[in-house]
């Protein structure tokens, strides 16, 4: 596969350098310890061996990227947690070229040193900057400072910097990994001013015998003068033979030469925020970095369940595409791009869908701009109208035009299928205004190749928008975006269609790249053939509703999701020459007629129907009265036949008894899968009767709705 795979995203590489869109690509790949049950690999971002299992996934990626350099700079923090998550970097030249060539960090092996150690090196420092032309003053370090710290300001433009502490109090600030970000922002005031603050400590860390010196950064302005200090730095470093350094503080400065990846936590995984790539090629050479080192430290981009079930690791793989600089961003220099990419996404829901994680869906992480208000949506398409309309369409206009649609129903921006948080936000302080645009609506792909083949088709699909407007008018599903589209079988005939206006573009994805796309190997619950006609059953998707009423959701908790309910797809395709009349089929379920829905594809005629079912009866949810329906009993006769096939879908071990633990592997988990398809032949069919018409949907049956009244 690899040596298909390869060449292939070569191929297209080239294929859309010649658009000259320009447009980066970058991801969040998530991984969790699959094996473990504890509360950080279940629900929780911190707390257990995370933090470890982020170092020793550090480890692996600097001893693949010789001449980086380790920061430990700020994560997330929510208002709930009194300080900001950690968050280990990796910072690199994209040319490969060595940037750091001082002390290691003490996840590199670097070491403790004593106080008179430092201050050597506090002073080799001090001489250092002296000889490089800027500005530079020494603070008086408060009386809690250590003996060995240093206070630092440093101005780039040459002149004096201003060190009263007593009229500046912002020179004797602590540290800021000491204090809770504001809710205004992470912030550097002295920095926008163009004073650098730089504060050296001599400090114990856990698992070292003796304390380290840990150099805390400002919010550097940009990269060349920051490679600048970075040598002085090393050079001081090595003058007085400094075993270890670590390096924190405020996020060091990007520009296209700079590879910046940082691993910071959240609930369930351990998230990695990837340096973006310039073509397909680069980011799938980083994905492989990252899923190995995954991989060596015990971690997965999947999940599997008791039951067989393969998840992903629970904390999504977003993909953001942009520019090398925020000026280059596609979505700015091509500005119809992003309402023309609004379009297309609402008129393709297999974008939201196929690659969505087990939660979609008005109330998920990701909701689609038409699964809100129906005022906003109708609104959504005037502001669509007005900017096509418009002459010219700054920055500015094109954020505030199109920012409050992209939210969930709560207005969280945050919360969309399309993020558009960074792309000009001036109200997010530092990273409002980077020209990102994130797709949030994808589960975490399970490898590299599969992440590369989901990127080049966002990609692919933005630079054919760049050229031409494929789908000129909002278009409004209805009621049919939650029920034909939860049907895997509609999902892959749109995905067709999207990989078809591609190849009409000239941006046609070459096969190993579809082939990947459409795989659906994962959703396939079992199937056989009878009669000349084969039943084929397919895991379709449910769109789990919010439950009301919750306290904990007022005090900004987790929300409480309904999730009993499940759905499946039923399919029955004739053979090329049946033995049996088609249409004289009959399929039941628990004893109640079903009504296939007649379609047909390239393979020929076919009928199919989605089956809606209460999975389990969960202890706070809705329609307290509804029982589980499980197993669902599925009969397939015609009159023709001298037995009928009866069909059981188990959500669970037939035998109702427990499983010893969790799948040793993927193997282990598929034939826990297969064992809840359980099929006989029997004599009698049973009777089968009619549902109340209420459970006949032109997609799908509602079992639900057959539940005896209480």
């Amino acid at each position: 596969m690899t040596e298909e795979f390869d060449p292939a995203i070569l191929a297209l590489d080239r294929t859309l350098t010649e658009v000259k869109a320009g447009i980066w690509v970058g991801s969040e790949p998530t991984f969790t310890d699959r094996l473990s049950e504890a509360p950080e690999w279940l629900y929780e971002a911190l707390g257990g061996d995370k933090e470890a299992r982020a170092r020793a996934m550090l480890e692996r990626l600097l001893a693949r990227c010789p001449g980086a350099l380790v920061l430990r700079t700020l994560g997330r923090q929510y208002r709930d947690e009194p300080l900001p998550r950690w968050s280990y970097g990796l910072y690199q030249r994209r040319d490969g070229q060595p940037l750091w060539n001082g002390p290691p960090d003490p996840l590199a092996g670097g070491l403790g040193c004593t106080s008179e150690h430092c201050q050597a090196f506090a002073s080799a420092l001090l001489k250092a900057m002296r000889r490089s032309g800027w500005g530079l003053a020494r603070v008086q370090e408060p009386v809690r400072e250590p003996a060995a710290g240093l206070r630092l300001v440093l101005r780039l433009d040459g002149a004096e910097p201003a060190v009263d502490s007593a009229r500046d109090p912002r020179l004797l600030r602590p540290s800021v990994h000491a204090d809770a970000i504001p809710l205004s922002g992470l912030g550097d005031e002295l920095a926008a001013e163009g004073q650098l603050l730089l504060l050296l400590r001599h400090r114990q860390l856990e698992g070292l015998e003796q304390p380290v010196a840990e150099l805390e950064l400002p919010a550097w302005p940009e990269v060349e003068s920051f490679q600048e200090f970075l040598h002085l730095l090393a050079e001081a470093a090595r003058e007085t033979s400094l075993p270890g350094l670590l390096i924190g503080g405020f996020p060091p400065p990007v520009d296209e030469t700079i590879a910046w990846t940082t691993l910071t936590p959240d609930p369930a995984v351990i998230e990695v925020n990837q340096a973006p790539a310039p073509d397909l090629t680069r980011f799938l050479a980083y994905n492989r970095e990252v899923f190995a080192a995954a991989s060596e430290v015990g971690l997965s981009a999947y999940r599997l369940h008791y039951n067989g079930t393969e998840t992903d690791s629970g904390g999504g793989g977003q993909i953001t595409l942009g520019g090398h600089s925020p000026a280059a961003s596609p979505f700015l220099r091509h500005p119809r791009l992003l309402p023309r990419l609004i379009r297309y996404l609402t008129r393709h829901p297999c974008l939201s869908y196929w690659f969505g994680p087990e939660f979609l869906g008005s109330s998920s992480q990701s909701p689609r701009a038409d699964e809100g208000v129906r005022d906003s949506f109708r609104e959504l398409g005037l502001a669509l109208e007005r900017l096509e309309s418009g002459a010219s369409l700054e920055p500015e206009r094109l954020w505030a035009s199109l920012s409050p649609f992209l939210c969930d129903p709560s207005g969280n921006p945050h919360r969309s299928e399309l993020n558009i948080e960074k792309l000009w936000n001036p109200y997010l302080p530092g990273r409002g205004c980077l020209g990102l645009v994130e797709f949030r609506a994808l589960r975490m792909p399970p490898s590299p190749e599969r992440a590369t083949a989901l990127a080049a088709l966002l990609r692919a699909i933005c630079a054919l928008l760049v050229r031409r407007d494929p789908v000129p008018e909002l278009k409004d599903w209805g009621d049919e975006l939650h029920e034909r589209f939860a049907l895997p079988y509609y999902l892959r005939q749109d995905l067709e269609q999207v990989l078809a206006d591609l190849e009409a573009g000239g941006l046609a994805l070459p096969e190993p790249l579809s082939r990947r796309l459409l795989d659906a190997r994962l959703r396939e619950i079992g199937g056989l053939e009878v009669g000349g006609s084969r039943l084929q059953l397919s895991q379709a998707l449910e769109f789990w509703p919010l439950v009301g009423d919750v306290a904990s959701q007022e005090s900004g908790g987790s929300r409480l999701m309904d999730s009993s309910s499940g759905r499946i797809q039923l399919l029955l395709r004739p053979g090329a020459e049946p033995e049996l009349d088609p249409g004289r089929w009959i399929l039941s379920c628990n004893g109640y007629r079903l009504r296939l829905r007649p379609d047909r594809d390239a393979e020929g005629p076919l009928r199919l129907l989605g089956i809606r079912y209460r999975r389990f009866q969960p202890q706070r949810g809705l329609h307290p009265g509804i029982p589980a329906q499980t197993p669902l009993q599925l009969v397939l006769s015609h009159p023709d036949l001298p037995q009928a096939l009866l069909v059981s879908a188990h959500e669970w071990r037939p035998d109702q008894q427990p499983y010893s633990g969790l799948p040793a592997d993927r193997l282990e988990a598929q034939c826990r899968r297969r064992e809840r398809f359980v099929y006989r032949f029997i004599d009698t069919p049973p009777p089968v009767r009619d549902a109340s018409p209420s459970a006949y949907g032109p997609y799908s049956f509602d079992l639900r709705r057959t539940a005896p009244a209480e």
